[in-house]
């Protein structure tokens, strides 16, 4: 099949719902019940929810699996720059042949019935791991988690959720017990479920549906706890103390990611090498990324140049927290929005760790806010703000004047893949 068919047919998927989302698991049972329900012959599966850090939390116990001799499948969402890299096959990026023949058997197999974009590409993705040898399964919720596509497994090995926050309202709910009963609902039957550190009212939800359905929790502060301590990361639960590295993810809301991978590799019985692996070898793009080599590392010059696709307040927050970690350097933010998110919310904390910000509009991206609206959203929080034609315009602005700036690209997944595509 040609380079570009698995393109032609997720564009036609494209058009087989009017929605982007439309929360509901009908269309999912439908499709997957044609293919012959994959959903049931799949490696044990790991199923992750929350709001901020799933997807670093699914890198860390990746590496952690992987360390220790496993064939380890992974989806995620949204990809960064190739569709491709949602789907990881026994640690390989889904090749193009096979990814053109897996959607062409759902898009065949679903007759032209309603069904939403992530819908149809998630039971493609369940059903290419039924097709290839594995020991374990990561899935990454995309939206939510009870009525999200991924929550189609009766009996994972373990759940997990990692921190929740105020996000999508529309349609989440307006409150964080809303959301987090929401997030809760991929919490099963006597499945061990790993919980990130919570509100106290998102944790008493979690609590209540777990103890409701029997499921054991593993909760941060009561039954493991991690810390950073001279520069080491110390996780303890009740079979006692590991000392480790600290995650080669940046930040310092890192460490309670790696607290969450930790306890769900115990809870597997990985070797103690593999903790550390799960500590020194994870990699997640666009989450604090120093970018190294490329056309827009070229235009910085001297200037470092960073990328993070956080886009609600509390990634906002951990991105402030790392930039003040960093060593003391003139730093400037290139933005970007969907109109979807709190942007306020997302400007506030950045407040005072910014010398600038530069906004720019996303490219191709029907949801975006302008540059000139980012502007203005930046300069109501405090922040000196003015719009941009691009990234590559604001870098060329920026060491224009400052040629040893920290550039910080950051506000969106969205904005992230298009700067990684750009940048080859």
């Amino acid at each position: 099949m040609s380079a570009q068919g698995s393109d032609v047919i997720l564009d036609r998927m494209m058009a087989l719902h009017p929605k982007i989302i439309d929360l509901t698991l009908d269309r999912v049972w439908r499709l997957l019940e044609a293919l012959g329900n994959p959903q049931h012959s799949l490696p044990p599966v790991i199923h992750i929810a929350g709001t901020n850090g799933k997807g670093s939390t699914q890198a860390m116990i990746r590496a952690g699996l992987e360390a220790d001799g496993n064939l380890v499948h992974a989806y995620t969402s949204p990809h960064l720059a190739r569709f491709h890299e949602r789907i990881t096959l026994a640690g390989q990026v889904i090749s193009e042949d096979m990814l053109s023949d897996i959607l062409d058997e759902c898009y065949v197999a679903n007759k032209g019935e309603p069904i939403t974009y992530f819908e149809i590409t998630t039971v493609a993705a369940i059903l290419a791991f039924s097709r290839v040898r594995a020991d374990y399964s990561l899935l990454e919720v995309g939206l939510g988690g009870r009525l999200d596509a991924t929550n189609v497994i009766d009996k994972p090995a373990v759940t997990v959720i990692t921190p929740v926050s105020i996000d999508h309202q529309q349609f989440l709910g307006e409150t964080l017990p809303e959301i987090a009963g929401e997030k809760a609902g991929i919490i099963k039957r006597q499945v061990p479920c790993v919980v990130g550190p919570q509100m106290d009212d998102a944790l008493d939800v979690i609590e209540n549906v777990a103890g409701k359905i029997g499921a054991p929790l593993q909760a941060y502060a009561q039954h493991w706890h991690v810390f950073e301590e001279r520069g080491r990361l110390v996780f303890q639960d009740e079979r006692g103390l590991v000392d480790l590295p600290l995650p080669a993810l940046l930040g310092a809301h890192q460490i309670q990611n790696a607290g969450a991978a930790l306890a769900v590799l115990r809870h597997l019985d990985v070797a103690e090498h593999a903790l550390k692996g799960a500590m020194t070898d994870a990699s997640w793009p666009a989450r604090m990324q120093r970018l190294k080599s490329g056309p827009l590392v070229d235009a910085a010059g001297p200037a470092e140049l960073w990328l993070d696709g956080g886009h609600n307040p509390a990634a906002a927050v951990a991105m402030a927290q790392t930039l003040q970690s960093l060593p003391k350097r003139p730093t400037y933010l290139i933005c970007g929005m969907l109109n979807t998110k709190d942007v306020a919310g997302f400007m506030s904390p950045l407040r005072g760790v910014a010398d600038a910000l530069y906004s720019v509009s996303i490219p191709a991206e029907t949801a975006t806010l302008s540059a000139d609206e980012t502007a203005k959203a930046a300069s109501d929080a405090g922040l000196k703000a003015s719009p941009s034609e691009s990234v590559l315009s604001a870098i060329r602005e920026i060491v224009s004047h400052t040629p040893d700036a920290r550039i910080m690209i950051c506000g969106s997944l969205y904005l992230a893949g298009s700067v990684l595509r750009e940048n080859g």
